[in-house]
């Protein structure tokens, strides 16, 4: 569950990243080791490097700095989803409709624990993954992982 600042994180991040060419996929607002972290994940068509970070990192802070929204000292990162991240969220999920993923499911379904295929829904927490012709509903509490599938 998102908290507030998560949450207007991606409200400004959602419009900048739409004039960049750029969708948020995720935003946190954690502390580690004692200081604080908003890490915004944002990605496009064909990836994002670290040119696309530092523009859509500039842009937003700008725009932080207008409004001011958040009270407290907090360290800003932006960077790409990673290719090794799993999807989590809701909005994730959604943006990925389309795009082959590798899923690992905790206990084995029609012999299978692990398997590709195209995201081609998500409701409810629930995935649907067509594994070559055959649609698998996935509840992502079952699911060790379910990330974007990469060939090296």
């Amino acid at each position: 569950m998102a908290n507030k600042t998560e949450i207007l994180a991606m409200e400004i991040g959602d419009k900048i990243a739409e004039k960049l060419g750029m969708c948020v996929v995720d935003a946190q607002f954690k502390k580690e080791d004692g200081k604080q972290f908003l890490r915004i994940f944002i990605d496009k068509d064909g990836g994002v490097g670290i040119d696309d970070c530092e523009e859509f990192s500039r842009a937003f802070g700008d725009e932080l700095d207008k409004t001011d929204p958040i009270d407290t000292e907090y360290i800003l990162e932006v960077s790409s989803p990673g290719v090794d991240r799993k999807l989590k969220t809701e909005r994730e999920f959604l943006h990925y409709i389309g795009r082959e993923v590798d899923v690992k499911l905790y206990k084995a379904s029609d012999g299978n624990k692990e398997f590709s295929g195209i995201l081609t829904s998500y409701e409810d927490k629930t995935a649907t993954i067509d594994c070559g012709g055959t649609p698998l509903k996935i509840n992502t509490k079952d699911a060790a992982y379910i990330k974007l599938h990469f060939e090296f």
